[in-house]
């Protein structure tokens, strides 16, 4: 357990950012999913609306470092190859 005020802060302010952090990765993972779904029932409208939605949110995740860059860019790729292959 944390001894010294600053690690007790410290302590806190880590479990904050925790928190906040596994929202924004199950709002990431709730966006890739609503567009794979989309393309699953072979709506292509539809997988173009949500893939719209979430493009913003990828880049919001991987901009706070919480997915590496690259991993962004992956998903919105593979993403968007899925839709065009409707």
């Amino acid at each position: 357990m944390a001894n010294s005020a600053q690690a007790r802060k410290r302590a806190r302010q880590a479990e904050t950012s925790r928190q906040l952090n596994a929202g924004q990765r199950a709002n990431f993972r709730t966006a890739v999913k609503k567009v794979v779904y989309a393309i699953e029932e072979g709506d292509k409208a539809k997988a173009t609306e949500m893939y719209k939605a979430a493009i913003p949110v990828i880049d919001r995740v991987s901009g706070k470092g919480l997915i590496s860059a690259n991993k962004g860019a992956r998903h919105k790729s593979r993403l968007n190859a899925r839709i065009k292959a409707l």
